[in-house]
């Protein structure tokens, strides 16, 4: 896969970076570490400046956003509910999860939105309940397109400051994604048990 990124970025430029980054975000498995860095890179090697490549790289990510957004979007809390219904017991989910799921996103979304643009495959995912709760677009919006140029800014940069060197950077990338995982994790069970100590 790594060849097919570098093949279409040396082939189509900035164009080739926002369509790959809008991919990226559509189809998280697609790491837009290597898009980033490598566009950096080559900064110091063609004619493409840092500031092309990372608005090329924020417009696609923001598209492939506002997308994820519109699907959650289309999907109401109804069409939730009785799948839940049905098939939320595989899962120990009730009914009532949704409504207070969609409570605390209304309550804590913006953060959520704005600090999960920094985890990767996280990053892309969060478009989709932030929809689903049916958080103001423009709001949606201006915190995704926020924390995206800071991300896109950041690895961009350190492509073009290691150069020849910018695949050293997804070793530590993946260092990097391990321990946001892992503070998540950490979250999310402490969630859960504040979660089951209101409910008991």
């Amino acid at each position: 896969m790594q060849d097919w990124l570098m093949t279409v970025i040396n082939s189509y430029g900035y164009m080739g970076i926002a369509f790959l980054i809008a991919v990226e975000n559509i189809f998280p498995p697609i790491p837009s570490e290597i898009i980033l860095t490598f566009g950096g890179f080559l900064t110091t090697s063609t004619s493409m400046s840092l500031t092309g490549v990372v608005v090329a790289a924020t417009i696609g990510s923001v598209f492939g956003a506002v997308v994820l957004y519109l699907i959650g979007a289309s999907i109401s809390k109804e069409t939730l509910k009785k799948f839940i219904n049905k098939r939320g017991h595989y899962l120990r989910l009730e009914v009532d999860d949704v409504d207070r799921a969609i409570g605390w996103f209304h309550k804590y979304g913006g953060w959520s939105v704005f600090v999960c643009r920094f985890i990767p495959l996280i990053r892309s995912l969060i478009s989709i309940p932030a929809g689903l709760a049916q958080m103001q677009f423009w709001p949606f919006l201006l915190l995704t397109t926020t924390g995206t140029l800071i991300w896109n800014v950041v690895l961009v940069s350190l492509g073009a400051y290691v150069g020849e060197s910018w695949q050293d950077i997804l070793i530590y990338m993946d260092r990097y994604s391990l321990i946001m995982y892992g503070l998540l994790a950490v979250v999310i069970i402490i969630g859960i048990g504040i979660y089951l100590k209101r409910r008991k």
